[in-house]
């Protein structure tokens, strides 16, 4: 096992780059080496790598001894840091569609921190940038053809499964990219699987990823995500795309009733993926989203001020994608959240079509349990549309979520139960503007944050809501179980004074 030392400051690329003292000085030279199990790169605190980046390409550790890129020397000195800055161009190419606009699928991109069909490699203890220079020839900054940024990439393409992937205690940050291009390596961190090269290897070596783990970063101000783990061109298998009549995909999809096989996920998606301990703050789109993996658990995480360019004075190319949350799940089967915290997501009142706390989006058994909200614009949680199905909110605390707490637009079996709702003064438990869906709202407790009594609408148009045993404070109306208006036994929703809800005399 070989430890490579790089020091900005008293590094020399023509030294040895094995001892501390015979340090090289430039990420490029570390890139030449010929890293085996258990082997390091290990850069000097206090050092400043600027227009730098450091890619690495087909690099491989083990279970047992992993490669590590990660911080050696005075641990009072800060963080080595990678100041990009525009460097370190790659050529992104998922070759297929991949959904929805349709999304940019190729194009340049600048990242600091690149594993590219890697396996078992560790990332840790690195400040990383990639700002925009303020050359006055630059596009602004809301141009949709600012180019793609990334901190930290992690790419499967042409190596089948990339396993092992760790990134911990990053402190990724001022990440310029493109406000718009949501599937792009374009963000803090972002986790992504392309197809292979060769057209032929498609099925036989499957570009995925199993046991990711991004633990314990700070990631701040960074366009368009903050962390985004496992968007994958293999979304045209999972997701029945459909074909042209000489057989490529023509960006067509079929979800059926929304439901996943496992067997599907876990041979095309991501598996044994963990995202804990992370704080994300100012995300110019969302802060923490997992994608096309199977099982998920992300936990532990705190979103601050996600969506801050989804408004629609910035985000003015298009209104395309002007939708952003804060910790949520896409197409992933059985994703576990927990323990997170979400604060002040921002825009819903200024053209983001979202703004929530958390959202179960065309996902299949998305649980919520034991996380915390406060102050969202567009409200503590979102199930999004019909093919978001088997999902769960459950033992939540929503603290003056703003629009309504609860939005079910066209979905059709959310399940919320035993949570706790602090309803903000002008909010509602229900986002009224398209509280269209089906829910079964069970056992939880609303409570009117307002001063006097608060009049709402617990059954709007078109809304097919079931309430049982929960307990409401402080509003003058009060929901009642649909079977019961028609003569069925009466609801078990409590006032705060112990009565039934009083559909009739209370």
């Amino acid at each position: 096992m070989t430890d490579y030392f790089v020091s900005s400051t008293h590094g020399d690329d023509s030294a040895q780059g094995t001892r501390q003292g015979a340090a090289w000085r430039t990420l490029a030279r570390a890139t030449t080496a010929t890293l085996r199990p258990g082997d390091a790169i290990l850069l000097e605190r206090g050092s400043r790598f600027a227009g730098e980046a450091l890619h690495l390409q087909g690099v491989s550790g083990t279970a047992q001894r992993p490669v590590e890129i990660g911080a050696y020397g005075d641990q009072q000195l800060p963080a080595p840091l990678i100041a990009c800055d525009g460097n370190g161009q790659w050529f992104e190419d998922y070759r297929a569609p991949i959904g929805g606009s349709p999304h940019r699928n190729r194009g340049t991109v600048s990242t600091a921190v690149l594993l590219r069909d890697c396996s078992y490699v560790h990332v840790h203890d690195l400040e990383i940038t990639n700002r925009r220079t303020g050359d006055a020839s630059e596009p602004a900054y809301n141009d949709p053809d600012v180019m793609d940024r990334t901190g930290v990439a992690v790419i499967a393409e042409n190596g089948g499964t990339s396993r092992g992937i760790a990134l911990e205690r990053l402190f990724v940050h001022d990440v310029h990219g493109n406000i718009y291009d949501k599937h792009m390596a374009n963000g803090g961190i972002y986790v992504i699987a392309h197809l292979p090269a060769d057209v032929a290897r498609v099925e036989t070596d499957i570009a995925r990823f199993d046991d990711v783990r991004i633990a314990g970063n700070t990631v701040r101000d960074t366009s368009r995500w903050g962390i985004a783990v496992g968007y994958t061109a293999y979304l045209n298998i999972i997701d029945n795309g459909g074909r042209n009549a000489d057989g490529s995909w023509d960006n067509t999809y079929d979800y059926g009733d929304g439901t996943i096989g496992d067997d599907i996920i876990r041979t095309y998606g991501a598996t044994n993926v963990v995202v804990e301990g992370n704080v994300v703050e100012r995300a110019g789109g969302d802060a923490i989203t997992v994608m096309y993996c199977d099982r998920p658990v992300v936990r532990r995480n705190i979103a601050r001020e996600a969506a801050k360019d989804i408004r629609a004075d910035v985000h003015t190319a298009t209104t395309n994608d002007r939708v952003a949350a804060a910790i949520w799940p896409w197409r992933c089967k059985n994703a576990l959240f927990e323990y997170n915290e979400a604060y002040d997501t921002l825009n819903a009142d200024r053209g983001n079509g979202d703004g929530q706390a958390w959202d179960a989006d065309f996902g299949d058994g998305t649980e919520y349990r034991y996380n915390y909200s406060r102050n969202n614009s567009g409200g503590c949680v979102m199930f999004c549309n019909e093919k978001a199905v088997r999902s769960t909110f459950h033992h939540n605390v929503s603290d003056r979520d703003l629009m309504g707490a609860i939005d079910i637009p066209r979905n059709p079996d959310a399940t919320v139960a035993h949570n706790t709702f602090i309803i903000a003064e002008g909010a509602d438990p229900l986002r009224l503007d398209r509280a269209d869906g089906t829910a079964s709202v069970e056992d939880n407790i609303f409570i009117n944050a307002g001063s006097a009594p608060k009049h709402t609408d617990w059954h709007p148009e078109g809304a097919r809501i079931t309430y049982s045993g929960n307990v409401t404070i402080g509003f003058a109306d009060q929901p009642s179980d649909i079977g019961a208006q028609h003569g069925e036994p009466p609801c078990t929703n409590q006032r705060q004074d112990g009565d039934n809800c009083g559909r009739h005399s209370c």
